[in-house]
Parts: structure tokens; C-alpha cells; sequence
């Protein structure tokens, strides 16, 4: 037997029998419409030389297409530069994807240019570009991810946890803590400048050639590396990067990095990676500097660069401390960073003009979704975080009424009486401080 043919995913013909298994479930994420329990006991076993034969057929299946589409439908999203949206592709989609099943089959398919907008980046002056693709190009995309993601799944480095199944921040930032409270507190934050607009195409693909063989699967992936971006009115073909924006993006962005994370691992460094946001914790400065000479190797030998300003080592226990994921780090605290607490204030602010109509209780209702997403996220934050925000979104509140009273100004201290805390609380505002000592409570066996 050759080696492709033992590489071959296996057929569908025993589709109905093996959807009656039982899957591992590290595995239940898996699309069932695309990987059957022969698939995923592969997945388990390895394949024969570790490259993966003949799966442009399963892109390409309508059951994947179906699954695939009914993912983007769910995520909408604007159009891309043929202005079709998802719900005028929905009026057609089973000729829409018939189309693109046989224009796959036959080997024509080719993506439309990506859609280039630009919006604000937290934190910084300079917009970031984001691209759009069309709805077609985005179920192909789609498509090729259910059928790729799972090959890499099987072994990408534990350290990572962006774009990844079953994982997510609160995952990454739980193991940050646990290694600053294990004593690992000499940080090297790493920050890689342009990453997704400076990925180099020929190592990428040399990366996704490892595990695949499909040539039809990499002249795709090629493809969509290559597309054209309308940027206005100009429209250009870029030659590196891959789009922020794109479905494929992210996985592709992970196997890149997946080899960084297995060398940090075997040499013992503690790496926590989402996306190309990453730390490494170390437990003196001289590994926290040795990892950081690394790590500018590394980089620039993949054609990478870190930024010489935002990259740097750092004592957590010292006041300057650490962003990652939304959150500043300190001396064993932790709360939300100057960029994410900017960012509250100013949705809230967009919310809450002083000439801002409607009652108090429906301001409250457009606020509260706002509010209590946030806290969710951050509550984890050190307990003194809650209350002075809490007075400055009751100080905004209580501008509107005087402002409705003909006076001037923002709210005062003698508005206080007129408009106590507790009058807020009558309306429905959530609070985050009151949230936080229901919790604590609760924690402690004292729900009430």
C-alpha cells in the first residue's frame, strides 16, 4: 500500500454506522457532517508519514458546504466587494452553493478581492485594517476550516488558546495566574508587529504542507494568500500577510506560531499564547532576558519582527506590571487595563449625553447589556475596581437630570441628595460593585 493511499481520509460509505459512535470528547467540537468516527479515530492514531491525502472532496461535499454555510449565517457580517449580503444569499443558497460545489469540483473557483475597511485599534492612534470577503468566499473558507482545523487540533501546543475550540481568554489569563502565583513573576511581554500583515506566504505554506498533501486543498489555501484587496478604489495584490477579517485567518496564523510554542515548551519556558498576543513567564531576569534574545531570533529568522518598544521583560511584582488580554497585572493584583477602562468610558459616554431622551429606567436598559458583559469579563479584577466606576456612570446619569432641570454642568456633589444611589438601584441600573458583593457572598455560602 502507498503511502497516500494509506494517508487517504477514510470514505463515507459507512457514514450511518459511525454516527452511531462515540466520539473522545476532546473531539466533540468536530463538525459530524464532515468528520466521521473513522476520521477522528485517525486523528487519535496518526496517519502514515503524517500528511493527510485527498480532502479537497470533502471540502467540497454539499453536506460541508451546508455546515459551512449555516456557520456564516449565524456570524453575518457586512458584504464584501460584490455587496451581497447573507440574506440575499440565503434567498438562493442552495444554487449559490451548488455553484461553488461545482466550480470546486472542476477546479475553477477563484476567491473574489477582499473588502479592506479600516477601524479604530484599542489603544493606539492608528486604525487597523480589516478584511472583508465576499459571503461565497467566506463559506469556502468556512468549508476549509471544518475540514482542516481538527488535522492541527491534534497537535497544537497546549500553551496556545486563541481561535482554538474548547479554549478561550479566561483559559489563558487562569494559566498567567496560576504561573504568577507559582512565583514565575519575570515576564517577557511579546508583542509582533504586523503580525497578520507580515506573514511570510512561502513559510506559511511550507508550515501547512507538513500535514497536507492535497494539492487542490493548498492551491486553494494558496488562492486566498494571494487574493486581490479593493482599498477604496484601489486594488492591489499583496505579498505577504493574510487578511484580518477572513475565516481562515486565525488557524493559519496558529500553525505558524505552533512551532515557537513546542521549542519555548521543550526548553522549559512557560509560554501562554492567544493569537499573537503572548507572554512568557520566567522565574529570574536573566531567563526572562536569555528568552527574550530567543525569542528576536526566532522571529527574524521567520521573517517577524517584534516591536522594539512593547517588547520588553518586566517584574510583575513591581509597580510598572503587565497587559495581557484586557487585563493589567501587578504586584499579585490584577483589574482592567488603562485601554480596556478607556474603552467602557467611552461607549458609555456615546450613551449618555446630557441631552440623552427617554426615562431613567430605559436608560438603565441601554446601559445594563453594556455594564454587565464588561464586568463579566473582568471580574476577576481586584475588588477596588468596582465602585469608582460604578459613581462615575451615576455621575453621568445624574448630569442628564440636572441638565433637564435647566442647569449646567456636570453632576455635582450637591445632586447627591436629590438623586441618591439608591434611586438608580429603583431604576434597574446594574452595578458592578453590587454584583461583585453578591458573588463574594455567594462564595462565601451567604447568597443573600
Amino acid at each position: 500500500m502507498t503511502e497516500e493511499r494509506s494517508s487517504r481520509v477514510p470514505e463515507e460509505a459507512t457514514r450511518g454506522e459511525e454516527a452511531q459512535g462515540t466520539r473522545p470528547s476532546r473531539w466533540s467540537w468536530v463538525e459530524p457532517e464532515v468528520w466521521t468516527e473513522r476520521m477522528v479515530a485517525a486523528l487519535e492514531t496518526g496517519v502514515k508519514g503524517g500528511r493527510w491525502f485527498s480532502l479537497r472532496d470533502k471540502v467540497y461535499a454539499e453536506r460541508t458546504l451546508q455546515a459551512a454555510w449555516k456557520r456564516v449565517q449565524r456570524n453575518g457580517g457586512s458584504a464584501g466587494v460584490d455587496r451581497q449580503s447573507t440574506e440575499l444569499f440565503a434567498a438562493q443558497a442552495e444554487r449559490y452553493l451548488g455553484e461553488l460545489r461545482d466550480a470546486l469540483r472542476g477546479g475553477t473557483y477563484r476567491p473574489a478581492a477582499v473588502r479592506r475597511v479600516w477601524i479604530p485599534k484599542p489603544g493606539r492612534a492608528e486604525p487597523r485594517p480589516l478584511g472583508i470577503p465576499t459571503v461565497k468566499d467566506r463559506v469556502v473558507q468556512t468549508a476549509l476550516k471544518l475540514v482542516l482545523e481538527p488535522i492541527w487540533e491534534a497537535e497544537f501546543a497546549v500553551q496556545s488558546y486563541g481561535f482554538r475550540p474548547q479554549r478561550g481568554c479566561k483559559d489563558a489569563l487562569r494559566r498567567v495566574q496560576e504561573l504568577l502565583n507559582g512565583g514565575a513573576t519575570w515576564v517577557v511581554d511579546v508583542d509582533v508587529q504586523g503580525y497578520f500583515d507580515s506573514l511570510p506566504h512561502a513559510r506559511l505554506m511550507q508550515e501547512v504542507e507538513r500535514r497536507v498533501a492535497d494539492r487542490g486543498v493548498l492551491r486553494l489555501l494558496e488562492a486566498y494568500l494571494h487574493q486581490g484587496v479593493l482599498d477604496g478604489l484601489e486594488h492591489w495584490q499583496p505579498d505577504q500577510g493574510t487578511p484580518q477579517g477572513a475565516v481562515i485567518s486565525p488557524l493559519l496564523a496558529n500553525i505558524y506560531l505552533d512551532p515557537l510554542d513546542h521549542e519555548l515548551a521543550e526548553q522549559g519556558h512557560q509560554c501562554v499564547r492567544y493569537a499573537d498576543d503572548m507572554v512568557v513567564l520566567c522565574r529570574t531576569e536573566g531567563e526572562a532576558e536569555a528568552v527574550l534574545g530567543k525569542l528576536r531570533e526566532w522571529m527574524a529568522s521567520r521573517g517577524l519582527t517584534l516591536h522594539p518598544e512593547k517588547t520588553r521583560s518586566v517584574d510583575a511584582t513591581e509597580p510598572s506590571g503587565f497587559d495581557f488580554l484586557g487585563y493589567h497585572f501587578e504586584r499579585g493584583r490584577r483589574w482592567p487595563s488603562q485601554g480596556s477602562e478607556g474603552r467602557l468610558r467611552a461607549k458609555i459616554r456615546a450613551r449618555t449625553g446630557r441631552m440623552t431622551s427617554g426615562s431613567m429606567d430605559q436608560i438603565a436598559e441601554t446601559l445594563n447589556p453594556l455594564v454587565r458583559g464588561w464586568y463579566e469579563y473582568f471580574k476577576q479584577s481586584h475588588w477596588t475596581t468596582w465602585e469608582p466606576l460604578d459613581g462615575w456612570i451615576r455621575m453621568r446619569l445624574r448630569s442628564i437630570l440636572r441638565w433637564r432641570l435647566g442647569k449646567t454642568g456636570r453632576s455635582r456633589g450637591g445632586d447627591h441628595p436629590r438623586w441618591p444611589n439608591a434611586y438608580f438601584q429603583e431604576h434597574g441600573l446594574f452595578t458592578m460593585a453590587g454584583a461583585h458583593r453578591q458573588a463574594v457572598r455567594a462564595l462565601a455560602g451567604h447568597p443573600r
